[in-house]
């Protein structure tokens, strides 16, 4: 399985450092939660792993192998999706729609087999059917697939660009803030999504502002602020840091 690696990650735009030698790992079926104050740097990592961004410094590793300027494409291929801060749905198309889409990155058929629908062609588009149907049913929106994904409610739709993201056959998910706007029960069931997802194999890393949320699901717990890692260790340790302490609530001095 996938192993995703962080060595001292720099980034900076012009005069401002965004990330500063930031290190850490995600093992296999591992969920680590990157936490931190706004604008500590957590959107950018995953623009790096992504492709997004390039890295002014340091190097991001998948599966053994460099990655660090790849385009995002070819990252997705090698198995690395991402959910978004804010939901990016095609929204005229249906849910099922949405998640076909996904598997565009796992197709081999070219123009002319879809032209002409050669046997290969339709098999393709069978299994890519029936794999998008197998994410939809994985959190809970089998019963949704022909709805067009704008008439979905809020919470319902951050449930299909999770669905999207697994239609990829990722190794690794990278969700970010998967649950903000969601209700209480809407959190729950999202806890016990992300960790059915992790018991699949799949490497999860976590950006989010809830800390139930991370405190219940993580296997540990990276911290950010201003760019720089603060601490990184089990959330137990993370949620008594006196540094974490600070940079989430201030000193007592402040």
């Amino acid at each position: 399985m996938a192993h995703l690696c962080l060595t001292d990650v720099s980034v900076h735009f012009g005069g401002l450092q965004a990330l500063t030698e930031v290190s850490f790992d995600l093992r296999p079926g591992e969920i680590v939660s990157l936490i931190g104050p706004n604008g500590a740097g957590k959107t950018t990592i995953f623009n790096v792993i992504t492709g997004v961004y390039k890295i002014s410094g340091g190097s991001v590793a998948y599966d053994g192998q460099t990655i660090s300027g790849l385009r995002p494409h070819h990252i997705l291929a090698r198995g690395i999706a991402r959910t978004f801060q804010n939901i990016r749905l095609f929204t005229a198309m249906t849910a099922l729609e949405n998640v076909m889409v996904a598997r565009h990155c796992r197709t081999r058929s070219g123009v002319v087999g879809s032209v002409l629908r050669t046997r290969r062609q339709r098999a393709e588009e069978r299994a890519v059917r029936e794999r998008a149907m197998a994410a939809l049913d994985f959190v809970g929106l089998a019963n949704h697939a022909d709805a067009v994904a704008k008439n979905l409610p809020y919470g319902l739709q951050r449930r299909l660009e999770i669905a999207r993201a697994l239609g990829s056959d990722p190794t690794t998910i990278l969700l970010d803030e998967p649950a903000a706007g969601l209700n209480p029960s809407e959190s729950r069931d999202l806890m016990e999504m992300i960790q059915r997802i992790a018991k699949t194999g799949v490497n999860v890393l976590l950006v989010e502002h809830d800390m139930s949320v991370v405190m219940n699901v993580s296997h540990r717990v990276v911290v950010l602020d201003h760019g720089v890692c603060i601490c990184q260790g089990a959330p137990a340790e993370v949620r008594s840091n006196p540094a974490v302490i600070e940079a989430y609530l201030g000193s007592e001095a402040d």
